[in-house]
């Protein structure tokens, strides 16, 4: 007895040091077998559909996406670009897959002095748009790792899209209150028919696309006796190559697009090998082209030079510290480009000898006003800077997100976007979609990085998290949210591993925000020292912000974030996590 009684109170410090997390508004969802979580319920749903009919990750993430893109429609769709982050259970691989457009032949820096100003159209008109990547990105997962068809997958969407589904209240205001939409006859066609107000719960058809997609039906059904990977590429080919390619190459000729018929025949989405970096154990992936997730990386090597933990979650020697790590990578992040084009630096960027000397640049005492791209190796070449401080902002816009882990331990992060409200905001015909306007993420000046050259991916502010601990899937997480996207997930990923929280603690945790670097889109404006906090984080940490110079403004409790997460403990237990800030729904079994 007294041998229990000394090892009870020796453990009494211990038990002290356990950090209690204020309880969560939602629960975090655990299974054994499989689990999902998207920005929409319906989404999830789909997705867990297949999952429960024998599918696998990668075809239920099809399904779910589809979905996604139908009811989440001012963010994501078959229109848009993607960045997927992949682990393939079988080979023990994780794969990144660059599903980001590719501008027109047509569109050079050039055309766009002569016929634009020398400006970038912000998130409107076909002259903002790249190649749509989302069909191709499903093929490639279905076709490579996937075991069902795109009949079986595109069942769920097409059910919604002819039959219809009630309308969420988001969706319903942001048709409302485009009035991008009500320029183009064909937006107006689908979305404002007759000067139509929706509500939420108004039933929404898209027959059109639903159309679409049993395009693809017929052509993979066609193909079907060559078997299940040629008639994959047959539906596959009817986009890009076939009747409905040769539909958007003449529509957009006829409404002043640059795109051709050639621009689709020509795509491919990428299968590319991921970067990482050690972050305290854990193997942190990110994609490495056209992409901004490579600067959270960077981030965290700077920040693996000071002890977080100790500064305590929130305080402000943490939100400044971490503040100012992310204006240092984000400034490194003007390196990064369509590596099909310009080869990025990561071997040098990455290094943990450059962090160090980056994290010196940090004045534990005041906040930085100043763009402080570095240079990590004297064999680097200087490239010119597009760096706005003072013109007015373009529109940052957001995206979506859905993640799936299955119970062979599949993991698919998957982040699909339009960029801004509904893309271009031209539905390309009777299609029943509308383009990504991420042809505005551009630069305009030569030998920039992410200059403008046809055929070319812009450096989106896609990406997602992967996280491996000892070559098993740890965590997937991902968040709409245009050039924050890396601050969140970034938030997430700190808060389970320097603090502890499970993820659906992580995802609601009070966050912090700046906008102290260039921002991706036209015309790359720069916000001076701003800082953003939640007003849930405490006052007086508020009040140092300031005190250290930060331009600091305090949003609504639930303003920053909209993250999704899969966690897979220790004991192969699958912890689901979705967003209160957002309609995000997490599922697990």
């Amino acid at each position: 007895m007294r041998i229990a009684l000394t090892i009870f109170v020796l453990a009494l410090p211990l038990l002290g040091q356990v950090k209690k997390w204020p309880s969560t508004t939602r629960p975090v969802v655990r299974g054994r077998d499989y689990a999902v979580s998207s920005m929409r319920p319906e989404a999830s749903m789909a997705a867990e559909r297949i999952l429960r009919a024998g599918g696998n990750a990668f075809d239920a993430v099809v399904a779910g996406q589809a979905v996604l893109g139908l009811n989440d429609a001012p963010n994501n769709g078959i229109g848009g670009d993607a960045q997927i982050l992949l682990y393939d259970a079988k080979s023990g691989k994780p794969y990144s897959l660059n599903g980001e457009g590719t501008a027109p032949k047509l569109a050079t820096i050039d055309w766009y002095k002569k016929n634009h100003k020398g400006t970038l159209p912000s998130s409107d008109t076909l002259l903002s748009g790249t190649v749509p990547g989302v069909i191709d990105s499903w093929y490639v997962m279905l076709d490579r790792w996937g075991t069902m068809t795109f009949a079986e997958v595109l069942a769920p969407v097409i059910d919604l899209a002819e039959n219809g589904f009630p309308m969420a209240d988001k969706l319903a205001s942001a048709i409302n209150g485009s009035k991008k939409l009500a320029k183009y006859p064909s937006s107006v066609a689908l979305y404002k028919p007759d000067g139509k107000v929706w509500k939420g719960g108004d039933m929404f058809t898209n027959r059109d696309l639903a159309r679409t997609f049993r395009r693809l039906i017929a052509a993979e059904k066609a193909a079907s006796h060559l078997g299940r990977q040629a008639a994959l590429k047959a539906a596959r080919d009817e986009f890009y190559k076939g009747a409905i390619a040769r539909e958007m190459a003449k529509f957009s000729e006829e409404n002043g697009g640059l795109f051709r018929y050639d621009d689709f025949a020509e795509f491919q989405a990428q299968l590319e090998t991921p970067i990482s970096v050690n972050y305290r154990g854990y193997t942190v992936l990110k994609n490495p082209s056209a992409s901004q997730g490579p600067a959270e990386l960077f981030a965290l090597n700077i920040l693996e030079n000071f002890d977080l933990k100790k500064m305590g979650h929130n305080s402000a020697d943490y939100i400044h510290t971490s503040i100012e790590a992310i204006k240092l990578a984000m400034a490194d992040r003007e390196y990064i480009g369509d590596e099909l084009v310009s080869k990025v630096p990561y071997e040098q960027l990455l290094s943990k000898r450059y962090a160090a000397e980056r994290a010196k640049l940090i004045d534990p005492a005041k906040a930085s006003m100043d763009f402080r791209q570095g240079k990590p190796d004297a064999s680097i070449p200087t490239h010119p800077q597009d760096v706005n401080f003072d013109s007015s902002a373009g529109d940052n816009g957001d995206t979506s997100y859905i993640c799936v882990i299955d119970k062979h331990r599949n993991a698919v992060s998957f982040t699909p976007s339009l960029h801004s409200g509904f893309g271009t905001n031209v539905v390309m015909g009777k299609l029943g979609f509308s383009f990504n306007c991420r042809g505005d993420y551009y630069s305009l000046i030569e030998g920039h990085p992410n200059a403008l050259a046809p055929g070319k991916r812009p450096r989106s502010t896609l990406q997602g998290t992967l996280v491996l601990k000892d070559g098993k899937p740890f965590l997937v997480t991902g968040s709409p949210g245009g050039d924050d996207q890396c601050l969140r997930t970034m938030q997430t990923l700190l808060n389970i591993v320097e603090f502890g929280m499970n993820p659906q603690q992580a995802i609601e945790a009070a966050r912090y925000s700046t906008r102290s670097f260039p921002m991706s889109y036209w015309p790359h404006r720069m916000y001076r020292g701003e800082a953003t906090v939640e007003d849930r984080v405490a006052e007086e940490v508020r009040a140092e912000l300031k005190k250290r110079g930060h331009l600091l403004k305090v949003n609504g409790p639930w303003s920053l974030g909209l993250n999704a997460a899969i966690m897979v403990d220790s004991s192969n237990i699958l912890h689901s996590a979705a967003d209160p800030r957002a309609d995000a729904y997490a599922l697990a079994w």
